[in-house]
Order: C-alpha cells, then structure tokens, then sequence
C-alpha cells in the first residue's frame, strides 16, 4: 500500500534520527490520504518499504462495486497522484546521499529571489528604459507558486508591486490547486481597481499525463480554478506543454477543444524541452522510447493544427519558448522565437490556415 508505507517507511528507518526532516511541499498534499488512511486502517500493515503497488490497487480495487463506481473512478486518479507524489518524495528527499536531479531555474539577472520585489521592479525597468523610454509595465509573478502563501504576506508582495512608479497592474502565475476563495476574495476587489491576470499551469488535460510527469494535481482541479477564477471578472490565462510523455499529435490537438470549453481569456503554449539536471533528463537516458521530440517542422504543423481548434477569441501569447542553450538537451532547433512566429505565420497563409478554423462549439 503507497500510502501507508510511505509512513510505515519513515518510522521504521527514520527512528533512529532526532526528527524527521521536515519536507516543504511546493502545495499541500492531496486532501484523499485522509480518507486513503482510513481505508487502509483495515489493511495489513506489516508492509516493506518497497512500495507495493500490485498488492495495493488489489486491496484498493475491492471497494470499485456498482454503486460506488462513479465516485470511486475519479477517487482514483486523485489517489494515484497522490501515491506518485509521495513515492517521489520519498526518492527525492528521505535519500539525501543519492545523486538525485537538481531543480534548474532560469530568469533573467533582475529576477533574483534574494532582492526585494521593489528592486527586481526597477531593475528591469532599467533594463528596457533605453528601448522603451515611456512604457508602463505590468509586474510578472512567474516563477514559482505565487499564490502560496499567508493571505497578509501575498497581499503585501503584491502591494509592493503595485507601488512601483510606472507599473499598472499584475499578471500572477500559479499552480491550478493553490488558489483559496479567501484569496480570489482579495484579487476581486484588486481586479476593480487595476489590470489583473492570472495565470495557471495547466500543462495538459490528460489526468494519465498529470500524474506521468508527477504535478500532483489532475485537470479537474485546473478547470475548477480557471472557472472560479473567471467567475469573479478576473482575467484568466492558462499555459500548456506540448508534446509530454504519451501524447500524440492526435491526443494534443484534441485538447484544443477541451481548453476552448473554459472560460480562459489568453494561452501560452511550448514545446516539450528537457533541461540538463532535471528528472525527465533522466528518464529520458533510461527511456527514450517513451518520448517524442518534435523537428520544428513538424512541431509548426502540430500548433498550426493546434490553432485551429482553438476558440477563435482566444488570446494566444506563445507558442514556443527558447532555453537557455547550456542547459538545452532537446530539442534545439537554432531559432529566435519571432523567427518560429514568422515561420509559423507563412506556413499558415500557405495553408490557408486561421485560428477557430476547424473549432466546433
């Protein structure tokens, strides 16, 4: 059982320590362990640590009868998400002496934690002033979960954004599972007083794939936060992976009209790259099979196929994005954004190709 040996685990091998290192989750875990603890209360508990899989879906399975079918399918997959988080955990932080990946974070120089958001703000002001004397700017929380957090901390970094001399309003870039109505509170009464966008990380609309790449949270999550989110009059974006792991052409352009469903005002789009040090990296030494790296080519027919099953007046702000190259395994196809956008754009007037082409409601 997943779910119980990861604690049977860290009792059995950690007793010996002071205290268990205290793990900081990127988001609170999935609310189901309570109920999957109490589920396995009436499970053997004499486990080893080797995460039996097989022994627990066939317990787990004893519980899917007739009349519990509809509840338990989706109980599933929000368990096994949560069964996948908890294994990686335990791969990735109770082994500190493995040799496991490392995150890699790449920002321009201005966007450093370390300063204040003030001086990030008038950093990058600088940076653009020579180009664009008289631009006003919209303060981007990007990297990372940027709706985690204690209400009164949030509010002040937000606030602090907002002071900012030339700055008129705030995108914020979040996870689909970290966004508290007591929090849309708040971003509500913003949105009447300044521009306000907020962005989720949706990556995909298949729950096999959320779960494959381990986001720990599934696609009904990322609907339900884009809807409660539109639902205030607050401008919604979302941003998508193409190209993951057990994808086709045919299983991405078919997500096109799922996302269309929702109430999303703009979407980001790239292709699927693997960065040096990460765990796709190496999943992809070990199984290459398991993926497909689009030539740009080919990748230009996927988001042109992409377009035109999209929602007409859906705003669309990328298509690819570009990695840095020391830390590019693949795909590298050598091009400047602006020169994947123009060819993406002769392709589409060859094909006679525009966006909502082939979109049915």
């Amino acid at each position: 059982m997943l779910i119980h040996t990861e604690f049977e685990y860290r009792s059995r091998y950690l007793k010996k320590t002071a205290a268990i290192p205290d793990i900081h989750y990127e988001t609170p875990l999935n609310s189901d362990i309570r109920a999957v603890l109490e589920l396995e209360a009436n499970f053997n508990s004499e486990m080893e640590p080797d995460l039996d899989e097989t022994y627990f879906w066939k317990k787990l399975n004893e519980y899917n009868d007739d009349e519990n079918r509809d509840h338990f399918s989706d109980f599933q997959e929000n368990l096994k998400c949560t069964a996948i988080t908890l294994r990686r955990i335990r791969e990735n932080w109770l082994h500190p002496e493995s040799n496991r990946p490392q995150k890699k974070h790449f920002n321009p120089d201005y966007c450093r934690t370390e300063k204040s958001i003030t001086r990030q703000l008038e950093e990058g002001k600088q940076f653009f002033a020579h180009k664009y004397p008289e631009m006003k700017y919209l303060a981007y929380f990007q990297a990372y979960t940027n709706t985690y957090g204690e209400l009164e901390d949030l509010k002040r970094k937000y606030e602090e954004a907002l002071s900012a001399d030339g700055v008129v309003g705030l995108v914020i870039g979040t996870r689909p599972d970290c966004m508290p109505d007591s929090l849309l509170d708040y971003l509500e009464e913003m949105n009447r007083h300044t521009f306000l966008l907020v962005e989720y990380g949706i990556e995909s609309t298949d729950d096999k794939t959320l779960c494959r790449i381990n986001r720990g949270h599934t696609f009904h999550a990322a609907a339900d936060a884009v809807e409660r989110t539109a639902s205030r009059g607050i401008l919604t974006g979302g941003h998508v992976i193409l190209g993951l792991p057990g994808e086709t052409h045919e299983s991405i352009v078919a997500q096109a009209g799922v996302l269309s469903r929702l109430p999303l005002t703009t979407l980001k789009m790239h292709q699927l790259q693997l960065i040096r040090g990460t765990r796709m990296a190496l999943e992809y030494r070990q199984h290459p099979e398991d993926f497909h790296l689009f030539g740009v080519d080919e990748y230009i027919d996927l988001v042109i196929d992409y377009i035109e099953h999209l929602r007409p007046d859906l705003v669309l702000e990328r298509f690819v994005s570009q990695s840095p190259k020391e830390l590019l395994i693949a795909p590298d196809w050598g091009l400047k954004n602006y020169e994947f956008n123009h060819r993406v754009q002769k392709r589409m007037k060859e094909l006679g190709a525009y966006q909502g082409k082939k979109y049915e409601m």
